[in-house]
């Protein structure tokens, strides 16, 4: 079965062996679609919710 990771960022899926996985010293994980998401998440420490073009984030239980 293929997985399929959603992006830190903007929350769109995206198939194994395309993106960008960066791990944290934490060990946390994150997943970039783009390089577009990786600078707005990591270089200019954007929130996600404040762009049209990114889904917010849903919370689940």
């Amino acid at each position: 079965m293929v997985r399929i990771y959603k992006c830190s960022f903007c929350s769109k899926d995206m198939p194994v062996g395309t993106g960008l996985m960066y791990v944290k010293n934490d060990g946390t994980v994150l997943r970039f679609c783009s390089s577009k998401c990786r600078k707005n998440m990591l270089e200019l420490n954007r929130i996600p919710r404040h762009f049209k073009w990114s889904k917010p984030k849903v919370a689940t239980k």
